[in-house]
């Protein structure tokens, strides 16, 4: 195979990978806390499938990753005494079967057994890390900025609202939930602010997405046609190679 068709592919490989993430931020435009990622792809030289002299190397298109934009979403209000939504850099705490995770998703209820939960059912950690018990006998929930929740003049609990040193720890575990990579505890993060009665739109642009989303077809369009010519031109000339023989 020519080496301009091994590059092709590789390249093909990597806009069709760009393709699944750009579709999952437009179909993820309305979700709550949800973050838009982009494709990073990188070059790497490579020794040539063949070559006339061996001195070429040829460059391939590889997936690096997914990179996620932490940038705040718009608020929206709701007036739910359980939809929260942070302002600033942070995560809520939650408590899952496989182990604490972190979610931007405010969208709480309360569970039979009156703790604070998300819409899967995780509990909602407080500072301490434990449950936030909800008792309606003790009138209205109010929830400070500061994540400190009350009831009438009882405090219940505060809502922890924790981050990393560094958000590309953070790796998507599904169900709008983050877990941490590394061995380093979260710290909290005293300079969020907890909004009660509204939920963290998603920062994905539609339209945006919509143009990408474009421009990855047309691109791949572009590698498939390149790639048609290439064979075209070698399969012209062993046909008069075989003529002139």
């Amino acid at each position: 195979m020519d080496n301009a068709l091994y590059v092709g592919l590789s390249r093909q490989l990597t806009l069709r990978r760009e393709l699944d993430v750009v579709a999952n931020n437009i179909a993820n435009a309305n979700t709550t806390g949800f973050k838009v990622e982009d494709l990073m792809v990188r070059t790497e030289q490579s020794k040539p499938a063949k070559t006339l002299d061996g001195s070429a190397p040829v460059k391939f298109v590889l997936d690096s990753g997914v990179a996620r934009d932490f940038t705040q979403g718009a608020m929206t209000k709701t007036g739910g005494d359980f939809d929260l939504a942070i302002e600033g850099k942070g995560f809520f705490r939650v408590q899952t079967a496989n182990g604490d995770r972190y979610t931007r998703d405010g969208r709480f209820t309360t569970n039979p057994e009156g703790q604070l939960v998300t819409q899967s059912g995780h509990p909602v950690l407080d500072e301490g890390g434990g449950p936030i018990n909800i008792d309606p006998t003790l009138g209205q929930v109010s929830i400070g900025k500061d994540g400190i929740v009350t009831q009438g003049a009882v405090r219940v609990g505060k809502i922890a609202v924790v981050r990393p040193d560094n958000l590309a720890s953070m790796a998507k575990d599904g169900d709008n939930l983050y877990r941490n990579t590394t061995n380093a505890t979260l710290q909290p993060a005293p300079d969020a602010v907890v909004h009660q009665g509204m939920l963290e739109a998603s920062n994905v642009q539609s339209v945006l997405e919509i143009t990408k989303l474009i421009q990855v077809q047309r691109a791949y369009e572009s590698v498939a046609k390149m790639m048609d010519n290439t064979s075209e031109l070698s399969r012209t000339a062993v046909e008069r190679l075989g003529k002139v023989n």
